[in-house]
């Protein structure tokens, strides 16, 4: 049975960090790309980060450029996400996922490639 499972979260004050880590069994982890996504209370799911089955590559959300940051290490199976200056309007509950294609592809942030999502982790910023 293939799961991912979200961890780090936290409630935070404005300007603080936190490391999200997304911890992957069942599955080839470092055959697949791997991406976070968050959702806010009446909001979509977004797309945040995604990084390629390699680690070499990665993919960001404008909103978050410079202040995200996301890494993998396939000998854990093991997907982070380093959040720093951390703003209000970034309180979320917060997904990763694998894509669903085989590894070699593309980054991708369209949500329907993604797949085997996790239960989530609540990430609070208090202003």
């Amino acid at each position: 049975q293939v799961q991912l499972i979200e961890s780090g979260g936290g409630l935070v004050q404005a300007g603080g960090s936190l490391r999200l880590s997304c911890a992957a069994s069942g599955l080839a982890f470092s055959s697949y790309n791997v991406a976070w996504f968050r959702q806010a209370p009446g909001k979509e799911r977004e797309f945040v980060a995604a990084v390629t089955w390699s680690g070499r590559s990665t993919m960001y959300a404008d909103s978050v450029k410079g202040r995200f940051t996301i890494s993998r290490d396939n000998a854990k199976s093991t997907a982070y996400l380093q959040i720093d200056s951390l703003k209000p309007e970034d309180t979320a509950l917060y997904y990763c996922a694998r894509d669903h294609r085989p590894a070699r592809v593309p980054l991708t942030s369209a949500r329907s490639e993604y797949t085997n999502w996790g239960q989530g982790t609540q990430v609070t910023v208090s202003s």
